[in-house]
C-alpha cells in the first residue's frame, strides 16, 4: 500500500466507537497524526448489533460526567463533522417499586442537578399522563430524565471516523494488529498484516478482544485483562397502531425510553414498535469454557435466540406495558458484550506498561463512547483527566482477577445490572482471593468480611444471633445489626484496646542511590529522617491529589512505602517512573500483613509481649519482636488514638494475633475504622483526596514545600493557586442526619444554590454526631456557618466546624 503510514503518534487498535471516538478527541486535542487499525469494517464488533441507548443515570460520579458529556458531543456532533445521524432525545423514566429505589434516584438526582442535568421526580400519575400506556398502581414514584434517549451506533461510529479523518487522522480497515513490540525508549512499532507501524503510543481498544490483545504487552510488564463476554439479548415488536397515533399526536415525538429496574429491563420506542432489553438473572456468558473457544473473527455475527432465559422478563413488561403484548416478536437479537468484574470499562494508562492505555471492555459503549474518547485523548497528551477517573482506571484491578473471578463477577453484574449498591452489602461471588494469615481466626471471632482489592477484610464483628444475612444489608440506612457492634468496638478502641487486622496495605521497598532525591523530586513536602516516618503527598502537574503515601525512612536511601490497598498498582506505577536505574521498588504487598493495635491501653497490653521502646515517640518506627516473632512496629494509629501498626511476614502473623488477642484486646473492624478515621478529619484516597481537587483545596499545604529546590510536579501550579486563591475549601461538617448518613457527592446546598458537595460522611461513635467531609465555596468555609447537606432526597442542617479534628483536636491521646 503506498499510502500505509509507517510512523504515527498514536495507534489505536479497534474500530468500534470508542476507538473512533477515541481517534476524534486525539485530533480534537491536536495530535492529527494517529492511525486507527480496524481488522474488518468498522463497528463490526459489540457497536454493530448494540440497542443504542444514551442515558446520563448513574450512581457514579465519574461516569455520569462521561455520559453526560456524550449527551452534550451527540446532540451537536451531526452538524459539526456534517454527517446526518439519528439520534432521538426522547427523555427516559426509571421506576420504583420501593423506598430504597427512591432514595437512589433522589441521591442520583441530585449529582445530575450539579452537573447542570435537570432530572424531575414524578408521582406515578405524572408519568402515567405522559406516559398513557403504562401501568402505575404498585409504583412509588419516577425519576424522569430529559436528556436521555437513543443513538444509531453505526452512524455515531462513521461520523466521528469521518470527524477525525477530515482532520487528518488514518483509518485502515481490513488490516489486523497482530502484535507489538517495545523499544528501549519506551517507543512501540505495532505489527500488522500490511507492514509496520512505528508509534510513541499505543491504545487497546479492541471491544471483546482487548484481552487477546492484551497478550502482546506481557512481555513489556503487562498483565491479562480483567474481562469476560456476557450473551445480551433484546427484542424488537412488530408495529404498533397505537404508538404510531400517539406519536403523530405529540408531533411525532417518541415516547420515553422506560426502565423498570427493580425487574431489570428497558423498553423504549423502536419506529412504531418496541425494543425490550432485559438483564436476566439466569444469565449465560459465552467463550469461557474449552469446548466454547472465542473464534479468530466474530465480526457482524450473533449467536441464536434463547428466550426462554428471558420469558419471565417479557411477561412483567406486557403487564407493564399491555400495549406491547398486541404484537408480536419481530426479530430477536443475542450479541456478546464485554463485561469487567465490577461493569466499568477500562480507560486510562496500562498497569505496568509505559506508553500503552486501553479503552475497552465496554457494557455500555454507545453511551459512554463520547466521553471515554475525551477522557483517554486527555490520559495521553495532557497526562491527566479534567474529572479523577479512578472509577474506570485500568490499575484498579490487580491480581487477584484471575478468569474464574472476572467469569463470576461478570455473571453477577450483569445479573443485578440495576441493582442498588447499598453501603453495608458485599456482592458474594468470587469471594477469598486473597486471605490474611490469620483469616480463619477472624472469621472465627465473628469477622462479617469484606473484599479490598481482593483481600478479605472484617468489616465488623458479629455476635451470636446476629443477622448477617445479605438481606438485612439491603438499606441506607446507618442502622442495622452491625450498628451496636460498630458502636462496641469504636467505644473498644476509645477506652481500651482494639486490633484490626489489615492485609493488604500495598508495600514497596525503595532503597538504592539516589532513593531519596528521588523522592524528594516526587513528593509535595519533605522527607522524615531516618528512624522517623511522616506523609507524603503526590500532585499531578495542575496541583490535584494524585496520591498519599506513608514513608518510612529506614536509611538515608532506603525506605518503605505504604499506601491504599486499591493503590498497589497506581502507586507503583508512580514510583517506577521516577526511579533512576540504581534504585530498586520491590512490591512486597502479598508476603506480609499488619495488625493496627490502638487504644489507651495498647501499650499495656504490647508491653507483656514485646522488646520493642514504647515510650519512642509518634511518628516513630522500630525494628523489635511480638509475642516472639520479628516485626516492624510503627507508632501511628489512623484510628487517631494512642496506638501502633505491627507489620511482620505472614508466616509470623498467626501468634502475634494470638498473643494480642489473648491480652485483651478487642478484634474491630473497617466500618468501624471508618467512623475513627472521620471524627479525625482524616482523608481517605479516591473519595477525599483525589483529582478532581487541589491539595490547597484540600487543606494539605502543610504537606507543600515550594521553598525547596526540587521542582516536584504541580508546583508552579500551586504557587500560582497560593497567590490567586482558592475556589473550594475542605471542611468537617457536623450534619442533624436522620436515619442516613452523607454518602459521597451529597450535595450541600446553601439559600438553595449548590455550594458543594460531600466526600465521605459516617456516624462519629466517639463524638455521638454524623459527620461529613466535604468540598464547599471558598468564601463559606468559616466555622459555625450554616449549610444544607441533602441527603437521598431530605436536606439536613449542617455546620462548618473549626479546621480540626472533633475528637481529640489536639492529639493528646495520640500522642500520650
Amino acid at each position: 500500500m503506498s499510502d500505509f503510514p509507517t510512523k504515527a503518534r498514536v495507534v489505536v487498535i479497534g474500530g468500534g466507537v470508542v476507538g473512533a471516538s477515541s481517534l476524534y478527541h486525539l485530533a480534537k486535542k491536536g495530535w492529527t497524526d494517529c492511525v486507527l487499525l480496524e481488522k474488518n469494517e468498522l463497528t463490526a464488533g459489540s457497536t454493530w448489533h448494540a440497542a443504542g441507548n444514551v442515558p446520563t443515570f448513574s450512581n457514579s460520579w465519574a461516569i455520569m460526567n462521561m455520559q453526560r458529556y456524550s449527551t452534550e458531543l451527540y446532540s451537536r456532533l451531526g452538524e459539526e463533522v456534517d454527517y446526518p445521524m439519528n439520534y432521538h432525545v426522547s427523555g427516559s423514566i426509571r421506576l420504583a417499586h420501593s423506598k430504597e429505589r427512591m432514595q437512589e434516584f433522589e441521591h442520583a438526582m441530585a449529582m445530575g442537578r450539579y452537573q447542570g442535568i435537570p432530572m424531575e421526580m414524578w408521582t406515578p400519575e405524572e408519568a402515567k399522563e405522559r406516559y398513557p400506556f403504562l401501568e402505575t398502581h404498585d409504583l412509588e414514584g419516577v425519576l424522569y430524565d430529559p436528556t436521555d434517549g437513543d443513538i444509531d451506533p453505526a452512524q455515531l461510529t462513521q461520523a466521528l471516523a469521518k470527524g477525525a479523518r477530515d482532520m487528518g487522522q488514518k483509518i485502515i480497515r481490513f488490516c489486523p494488529a497482530n502484535g507489538v513490540t517495545q523499544h528501549d525508549d519506551g517507543t512501540w512499532t505495532v505489527h500488522t498484516d500490511k507492514g509496520d507501524i512505528d508509534c510513541d503510543y499505543v491504545v487497546n481498544a479492541a471491544g471483546y478482544y482487548a484481552q487477546r490483545v492484551g497478550e502482546w504487552f506481557k512481555p513489556f510488564g503487562g498483565r491479562t485483562v480483567p474481562a469476560m463476554v456476557m450473551s445480551h439479548q433484546y427484542l424488537l415488536t412488530d408495529e404498533v397502531p397505537e404508538v404510531e397515533e400517539w406519536s403523530k399526536a405529540n408531533g411525532g415525538k417518541k415516547l420515553p425510553l422506560l426502565r423498570d429496574v427493580d425487574v431489570s429491563y428497558y423498553l423504549r420506542q423502536e419506529k412504531n414498535g418496541f425494543n425490550l432489553g432485559p438483564y436476566e438473572p439466569n444469565c449465560k456468558g459465552h467463550w469461557m469454557t474449552e469446548d466454547d473457544p472465542m473464534p479468530e473473527d466474530f465480526s457482524f455475527q450473533l449467536w441464536n435466540d434463547d428466550l426462554d432465559r428471558i420469558e419471565d422478563i417479557v411477561t412483567d413488561a406486557m403487564e407493564r406495558v399491555p400495549l406491547m403484548a398486541t404484537s408480536g416478536v419481530g426479530r430477536v437479537i443475542n450479541g456478546p458484550i464485554p463485561y469487567a468484574p465490577d461493569g466499568l470499562p477500562l480507560i486510562g494508562p496500562m498497569p505496568g506498561v509505559k506508553n500503552a492505555f486501553e479503552a475497552h471492555t465496554f457494557t455500555f459503549g454507545i453511551a459512554q463512547g463520547g466521553g471515554a474518547g475525551k477522557v483517554l485523548a486527555e490520559w495521553i497528551v495532557d497526562g491527566a483527566t479534567e474529572w479523577d477517573m479512578w472509577a474506570v482506571d485500568p490499575r484498579r484491578y490487580t491480581d487477584y482477577t484471575d478468569q474464574d473471578y472476572c467469569n463470576r463477577k461478570g455473571m453477577e453484574v450483569y445479573g443485578n445490572e440495576y441493582a442498588m449498591h447499598f453501603p453495608h452489602h458485599e456482592w458474594p461471588a468470587a469471594r477469598d482471593k486473597k486471605l490474611s494469615p490469620v483469616h480463619e481466626k477472624v472469621k472465627a471471632l465473628g469477622g462479617v468480611m469484606g473484599a479490598y482489592n481482593g483481600w478479605e477484610r472484617a468489616n465488623w464483628f458479629a455476635k451470636p444471633g446476629d443477622d448477617i444475612s445479605l438481606e438485612a444489608t439491603h438499606t441506607w440506612g446507618r442502622s442495622g445489626p452491625w450498628e451496636q457492634r460498630i458502636k462496641e468496638e469504636c467505644e473498644a478502641v476509645k477506652d481500651h484496646c482494639g486490633v484490626l487486622d489489615l492485609p493488604g496495605f500495598s508495600r514497596f521497598m525503595v532503597k538504592g542511590d539516589g532513593a531519596a532525591e528521588a523522592l524528594r523530586g516526587l513528593a509535595t513536602g519533605g522527607l522524615p529522617k531516618v528512624g522517623r516516618m511522616n506523609l507524603i503527598y503526590v500532585s499531578d502537574d495542575r496541583g490535584r491529589i494524585l496520591t498519599e503515601m506513608s514513608c518510612i525512612r529506614l536509611g538515608e536511601d532506603e525506605f518503605m512505602m505504604i499506601t491504599a490497598a486499591t493503590a498497589q498498582w497506581h502507586d507503583r506505577d508512580i514510583l517506577m517512573n521516577v526511579m533512576p536505574s540504581t534504585v530498586s521498588v520491590e512490591d512486597v504487598t502479598t508476603t506480609r500483613d499488619t495488625l493496627i493495635v490502638t487504644g489507651p491501653k495498647s501499650r499495656e497490653i504490647l508491653s507483656g509481649m514485646t522488646d520493642a521502646d514504647l515510650t519512642l515517640g509518634w511518628l516513630t518506627h522500630q525494628s523489635a519482636t511480638v509475642a516472639g516473632q520479628p516485626v516492624h512496629l510503627i507508632r501511628v494509629s489512623f484510628a487517631g488514638e494512642l496506638g501502633w501498626e505491627v507489620h511482620a511476614l505472614n508466616e509470623h502473623m498467626p501468634a502475634i494475633y494470638d498473643a494480642i488477642i489473648d491480652a485483651g484486646a478487642k478484634p474491630f473492624g473497617m466500618y468501624a475504622l471508618n467512623s475513627l478515621r472521620i471524627e479525625k478529619g482524616y482523608r481517605a484516597w479516591k473519595g477525599d483526596l483525589s483529582t478532581d481537587y487541589s491539595l490547597l483545596e484540600g487543606g494539605l499545604e502543610r504537606f507543600v514545600k515550594l521553598d525547596k529546590p526540587q521542582d516536584f510536579p504541580g508546583k508552579a501550579a500551586i504557587l500560582n493557586e497560593k497567590q490567586q486563591g482558592v475556589k473550594k475549601s475542605f471542611v468537617t461538617l457536623t450534619v442533624d442526619a436522620g436515619d442516613c448518613d452523607a454518602p459521597y457527592m451529597s450535595c450541600i446546598w446553601q439559600n438553595g444554590e449548590i455550594v458543594g458537595e460531600t466526600t465521605s460522611g459516617a456516624w462519629g461513635y466517639r463524638v455521638g454526631k454524623s459527620i461529613a467531609l466535604g468540598m464547599i465555596k471558598a468564601e463559606l468555609a468559616n466555622p459555625g456557618t450554616e449549610l444544607e447537606v441533602e441527603i437521598y432526597g431530605q436536606k439536613c442542617r449542617a455546620v462548618v466546624q473549626q479546621d480540626q479534628p472533633l475528637w481529640d483536636p489536639e492529639n493528646e491521646r495520640l500522642r500520650a
